[in-house]
């Protein structure tokens, strides 16, 4: 196993690394820069794109193309992980949820009419996306054989009827991209459709509440009733809803855990950097073994967390879906960050609990990582799954192409 990377992954890594000290990390402290939902404001983000672009940093997740940067899934865990050191850092280099996993899906199976019309605009900038497929109880979560919007075949093309919630992005969004019922069929009973946030036939009813910061558009439970949409805003085809929710949420989770560690090494920055400082009983924080120890098992973990998200991009880039070792990622960066925002904040005592830092924002922040995109313990019982499948081959090597096993 080879874990070098290529000399334009090191230069993109070294120029996102200098452009989030110099332009973003000052921003976090500027209440000017911060919008209502303790989010970058969008006058401040529109300034901050214009010279993400102008330094070649755009998009580098999509093909060259498409109007992005090429990178492969490594490539783009190096850098979404430098991209992270800064709360406001993958929204300005156009590599955040949702927008990132709408782009990166209507990349590869969206019909060339369907790239000009919905994908384009996102990739400029112009517009931002949403993914609509939760819906509340009884409707589908993590399971999306559970889902209740039906869109029904009328004349002009598809009737849309049901609801969706915690809709990341929705109240800023003008591209969704809605996951409905088209039939019962436990494996083609579903459709994904493309839909412009100025169709009639549905709305926004909320802004759901929620206790960490919010995505510009925050998280909005939606209503369709009589939303048509037409025949040539199918994506893939009809009855492949499913395959594009696997094709769209299994990298999509990575993204997740590659901005994550970002964070998480954020939080070690900032605890460092104060213990250094900081005196207590005639010693400094970081003389006193007890914080050594906090610190020390946070930079093992980060780097379990790096290794485990790497073995899945890896695995993403041979082709395979990588369903096990993503899952695995999503488990371990999730926790980490988790743990990392809380021994982060216990260093800084009252100064972490405080807004003087980052930190108690990447806490609330935190919270939801073991809940999106799957729950730990939807996770965990995937990975039961391939282990009763697979037996002692859930460990199993990779054998290179002509050096087949004795």
């Amino acid at each position: 196993m080879d874990f070098t990377i290529s000399p334009r992954v090191e230069d993109l890594r070294r120029r996102i690394h200098a452009f989030v000290e110099r332009e973003l990390i000052p921003l976090e402290s500027d209440p000017a820069a911060w919008d209502a939902h303790e989010n970058i404001a969008l006058p401040v983000l529109a300034d901050m794109r214009a010279k993400a672009r102008a330094e070649g940093l755009w998009c580098l997740q999509l093909r060259p193309e498409t109007g992005g940067g090429g990178l492969d899934k490594q490539g783009m865990a190096v850098c979404y992980e430098a991209m992270n050191r800064s709360i406001f850092g993958p929204v300005v280099f156009n590599s955040a949820a949702p927008d990132d996993g709408t782009m990166m899906l209507l990349e590869a199976v969206a019909t060339p009419e369907q790239k000009a019309r919905w994908l384009t605009p996102i990739v400029s900038g112009a517009v931002r996306s949403a993914f609509a497929m939760t819906e509340p109880h009884p409707g589908g979560g993590s399971d999306p054989g559970m889902i209740t919007t039906r869109a029904e075949r009328v004349a002009d093309g598809w009737r849309v009827t049901g609801r969706k919630w915690f809709i990341t992005g929705a109240a800023e969004a003008r591209h969704f991209v809605l996951i409905a019922r088209t039939s019962d069929d436990a494996r083609r009973g579903l459709t994904a459709f493309l839909f412009d946030a100025a169709q009639p036939g549905w709305e926004i009813v909320r802004r759901i509440p929620i206790m960490g910061p919010e995505e510009h558009g925050g998280h909005c439970e939606l209503v369709f009733d009589g939303l048509v949409v037409p025949d040539d805003a199918v994506l893939m085809g009809v009855g492949d809803g499913l395959k594009a929710t696997q094709i769209r949420l299994g990298p999509a989770r990575l993204t997740h855990c590659m901005r994550w560690l970002g964070l998480a090494e954020r939080c070690v920055e900032i605890a460092r950097a104060w213990a250094a400082q900081r005196e207590g009983f005639g010693v400094r924080l970081a003389d006193r073994e007890s914080v050594q120890l906090m610190l020390g098992d946070l930079a093992m973990k980060i780097e379990v967390g790096r290794l485990l998200v790497m073995k899945a991009a890896w695995a993403l880039d041979r082709g395979s879906f990588a369903r096990k070792e993503i899952s695995m990622a999503k488990i371990a960066v999730a926790n980490l960050l988790h743990e990392a925002a809380d021994v982060a904040i216990q260093i800084n005592g009252a100064r972490g609990y405080s807004k003087d830092t980052v930190l108690e924002w990447i806490y609330r922040y935190a919270r939801q990582a073991r809940l999106v995109d799957g729950a730990d313990e939807v996770h965990k019982m995937v990975l039961n799954r391939r282990l009763a499948e697979e037996g002692d081959g859930f460990w199993r090597w990779d054998v290179a192409d002509g050096e087949g096993a004795p």
